[in-house]
This record gives structure tokens, C-alpha cells and sequence, in this order.
């Protein structure tokens, strides 16, 4: 069985930092684009960053490049997100997909398989 299970979310002071994984199974995240993204209720999602190991792809969207950075641990089939200086514009639910293709900017061209997603609130 194919899955993503997101971790990490929680509430931030803003400036602070967050942690995001991405842990997969039932496929090799060295074999696919991973990306993560963002959505606000009401609103459509936004493709933040994206790794594709096989092809040594990494791209990031304006609004996170030098803040966030993406990353793989191909031994424990995960993919992370280090986010720093975290704004409340920062403020969504944050989940990764995958597609079994290179990446398409910071986002992937049809999400194959997508996680639950993880809260991110950042707020004094």
C-alpha cells in the first residue's frame, strides 16, 4: 500500500523554526519527485520545494527560497522540510505528494499520491 504520513506541525513563534517529514512506503522516494505544499482554507494549494533524487532535481518556490530547504533520507524513504524564519503568512496546512517524474518547478506535474497533511501556525 502506497502512503505518505506527515509529521512535525505544531504552533511557532514567529522568526522560529519547524522540522516537516514526509515518511513513505509502498514506493522509493529515489524514484520519484517529492514535494511539499501548502494550503489555506478556501484557497488552492501552493507547491513550496521539491526534490527528484534520480534526476538530482531541487527547486524551490520565491516565497520559501533561503528559508526552507528540502531534503531526503533515502535509508528511512523520507523526505523533510526545514522551515526557518517562519512568518504567519507561513500559516497553512503543509503536505507532500509524490509523482513517479522529474519535478516541474517546485511542485509536480499530477500528484500521484499525496499525504494527510500537518498543521503549521505561526503566531505570537
Amino acid at each position: 500500500e502506497v502512503q505518505l504520513v506527515e509529521s512535525g506541525g505544531g504552533l511557532v513563534r514567529p522568526g522560529g523554526s519547524l522540522s516537516l517529514s514526509c515518511k513513505a512506503s509502498g514506493f522509493s522516494v529515489d524514484d520519484y519527485a517529492v514535494a511539499w505544499f501548502r494550503q489555506v482554507p478556501g484557497r488552492g494549494h501552493e507547491g513550496l520545494a521539491c526534490v527528484a533524487p534520480a534526476f538530482g532535481n531541487t527547486f524551490y518556490a520565491d516565497s520559501v527560497k533561503g528559508r526552507f530547504t528540502i531534503s531526503t533520507d533515502l535509508d528511512k524513504n523520507t523526505v523533510f522540510l526545514q522551515m526557518n524564519g517562519l512568518n504567519p503568512k507561513d500559516t497553512a496546512v503543509y503536505f507532500c505528494a509524490a509523482e513517479h517524474a522529474p519535478c516541474l518547478d517546485s511542485g509536480l506535474r499530477v500528484i500521484e499520491f499525496k499525504g494527510q497533511g500537518t498543521l503549521v501556525t505561526v503566531s505570537s
